[in-house]
């Protein structure tokens, strides 16, 4: 195992189980960058490639509009393991 696979494994998953908060090395994940989730993994594993090409709006209580709202992220074109936040919705 490599530097960058040790640093990914210390990771937490967005939506994962606090008693494994850490990606597992046989699923696929995007990093999320900037925005209230930024440097959360997101497990997009059997997402189609329309799926993973068109972004999603995750929950999260720590945008701009508290609990019940979410941000969006789309990926960053040219590395599919990288998405950016795009703004928060209610």
């Amino acid at each position: 195992m490599d530097r960058d696979e040790e640093q990914l494994l210390r990771r937490r998953v967005y939506g994962a189980d606090h008693e494994h908060p850490g990606p597992r090395p046989d699923r696929r994940y995007a990093e999320l960058i900037g925005g209230p989730l930024d440097g959360l993994l997101l497990d997009i594993t059997g997402w189609t490639p329309d799926e993973a090409d068109t972004g999603v709006a995750l929950a999260t209580e720590l945008g701009q509009f508290g609990a019940g709202g979410r941000a969006m992220y789309d990926p960053h074109p040219g590395d599919p393991g990288r998405w950016d936040w795009t703004g928060d919705a209610p």
